[in-house]
């Protein structure tokens, strides 16, 4: 997801994969040793290139760490594991660049992130709002990425979540500039952060070597975090700046430049029309800005180990590598160069990535934020309330559930409590998803994590106007969800669920099918999954009454909908009648700190089913 990214669902944990470090970890990682140039290392030697003295550089690159430190899931209370057995956190990626630098040690390297930083767990948000770093704490991420020893980061999107003034205290914190060249100042125009870092790095035996480092990050930060920059930072497209600022480096003496971009490499926008410039540019800053080495990709979740964009204008082939988020990957990006003509130039490059999950976490990275992890473990497994019975999320998806009608029911409210002037009157509806499968509140005592477990997103929560004809639109849009099946079964959930479309071409995700509910009345429908996907709806009616295609309602959505994320039609456009940037995760959590107790009794209600021809579908 773009303003808050789906996880993967943790597998029961295996025996954990053997621990190095040094140069085993790196053969262990999968590190492949490209051929060097002849000359590698400098030394004023020459032949080979006729003549020419010879080195490598390389950048080493994490992004989308996410607040993950440890190998943690504090979800789960256990350590972090998936279907493919992959670890997180800047703790394990730390062994592996130290490693590297270790290897490397004759020849120039640069260390870089790509964004998204400081939000994505509860040690993130911990610091963020319980105890957060405005008030005089270190950053757990500020003290990790200070011993990793980076020479910059770009700006994610996600850095912008907690404020500003959040983000400027982290970065007073960091030993290494925090790069936004297109994040700017509204009358100015000029970037309101370091556009760009220059490096200049030893050669053993030959000049020294310039590289000019550009940060860029997502113009979606305008949407995703109206209420945080609005009027005080604009975000314009990641390829009009970089041709602003590549020249400049090139100006300023630079013989690389290597762009640290918070933006993915296959070119997308979540936000649709509402800005002009794509959400995922990479590929094009490398196709259309003459002047580019090589790109650190962030944003999108993707690995890349190794991609080759060709300049329009030069013909030059740009690298673009992308490590998996989490800390899961890191980045290796070698840079072969000649000195000729006073210059060094880019001869040839190479890009790979290297797997955590071979290797221990840094000592002094774990040692730095064991204190601030414990806290945090404490903190989300604090009861805050009692549940009256055992709920469960394992059926959300083809069944209405109470425990998502929990999720239902707090976010209207919230919305009812905050909506004024004529607006005040409108019904209210709520859109939720089961974001995840093996959420559960126990009978009995309720945790912090239980909650959290529930929502694991750090979603706003918004409102917006739109009328019955538009809901129905958007139950429609959501009900693709299904496959399409005959009979009423029985049915396994993997027969009916998660539909290949065009646009999830690996099936759709959970976190895509929103269910509907009204506050103060039942909102009724069928989803009649016999029918092709658009024509599903059957018997739409708010308080047993059918729904008119010109009625008015207010819409509870997150910030992840409301800016277009997913594509469901409407809400992206509608008339927003309620923001304040209330996390909706603790608004759940302080619903049952102020309640006490979790009673079905008091919101829950079966509102929507699957039907084969108006039969209920059994599925199993």
């Amino acid at each position: 997801m773009t303003s808050s990214t789906p996880a993967p669902t943790p597998a029961p944990s295996p025996a954990r994969r053997s621990v190095l470090t040094g140069a085993a970890a790196l053969t262990a990682a999968g590190f492949v040793a490209h051929p060097a140039p002849a000359d590698a290392h400098g030394g004023g030697r020459h032949g080979g290139h006729h003549g020419h003295r010879s080195t490598r550089l390389t950048v080493l690159g994490t992004t989308d760490l996410h607040g993950n430190v440890l190998n943690w899931d504090y979800f789960k209370n256990l350590e972090f594991d998936n279907a493919t057995h992959d670890d997180i956190g800047i703790a394990k990626a730390a062994t592996l660049i130290k490693a590297a630098r270790q290897r490397l040690r004759h020849q120039p390297v640069l260390t870089l992130d790509a964004g998204d930083t400081i939000q994505g767990t509860p040690l993130a948000y911990y610091y963020a709002r319980i105890e957060p770093i405005t008030g005089g704490t270190v950053h757990p991420m500020a003290r990790a990425m200070n011993l990793v020893g980076y020479d910059a980061a770009a700006l994610g999107n996600h850095e912008f979540n907690y404020g500003i003034d959040t983000l400027r205290t982290f970065e007073s914190q960091l030993d290494f500039p925090l790069l936004g060249a297109n994040a700017v100042d509204p009358a100015t125009g000029r970037p309101v952060f370091p556009p760009y870092v220059i490096k200049k790095l030893r050669v053993h035996g030959g000049p020294h070597l310039t590289v000019g480092v550009l940060g860029l990050t997502n113009p979606g930060v305008a949407l995703w975090d109206k209420a945080n920059v609005e009027g005080r930072i604009e975000f314009p497209g990641l390829v009009e700046q970089a041709r602003k600022f590549v020249p400049e480096l090139r100006r300023r003496g630079c013989d690389v430049v290597v762009i640290s971009a918070h933006s993915g490499a296959d070119t997308s926008s979540s936000y649709g029309d509402a800005l002009p410039w794509p959400e995922n540019a990479a590929s094009l800053v490398a196709e259309q800005v003459p002047g580019v080495d090589a790109i650190l990709v962030g944003h999108a979740h993707k690995e890349i180990p190794e991609r080759f964009v060709t300049n329009v204008r030069t013909g030059q082939q740009v690298l673009l590598c992308e490590p998996l988020y989490w800390g899961m990957r890191v980045a290796v990006m070698d840079l072969d160069l000649r000195h000729e003509r006073g210059r060094w130039k880019v001869v040839a490059a190479h890009g790979q990535t290297l797997n955590s999950n071979t290797v221990a976490g840094d000592p002094a990275v774990l040692a730095a934020v064991q204190r601030q992890h414990d806290t945090v473990v404490g903190y989300v497994n604090s009861p805050v309330g009692t549940s009256a019975a055992a709920l469960s999320a394992a059926r959300a998806v083809v069944e209405d559930v109470p425990i998502i009608d929990f999720v239902q029911f707090v976010q209207a409210d919230a919305v009812k409590a905050g909506l004024v002037g004529a607006d005040a009157a409108l019904p209210v509806l709520s859109i939720a998803a089961p974001f995840n499968r093996s959420a559960s509140f126990p009978a009995g005592e309720v945790t912090v994590r239980d909650v959290a477990g529930l929502y694991i997103y750090d979603n706003t929560l918004l409102a917006v106007k739109v009328t019955g004809a538009q809901v129905k639109d958007y139950l429609e849009f959501s009900a693709r969800y299904f496959q399409q099946v005959s009979g009423a079964g029985p049915f396994t959930l993997d027969q009916v669920t998660n539909a290949v479309t065009p646009t999830a071409p690996n099936g759709t995700p959970d976190y895509n099918f929103d269910s509907v509910a009204g506050l103060d009345a039942p909102l009724t429908y069928d989803i009649d999954i016999a029918q092709p996907a658009g024509s599903r709806i059957v018997g739409l009616a708010y308080d047993g009454q059918p729904v008119t295609a010109d009625r008015e309602f207010a819409l509870a959505v997150n910030n992840y909908r409301q800016s277009g994320g997913g594509g469901f039609p409407h809400v992206s456009t509608a008339p927003v009648v309620y923001n304040r940037q209330n996390e909706i995760r603790q608004l759940l959590i302080d619903w049952v700190t102020a309640h006490g107790t979790i009673d079905p009794a008091e919101f829950a209600s079966v509102d929507w089913r699957l039907v084969s021809g108006g039969r209920p579908v059994s599925v199993s």
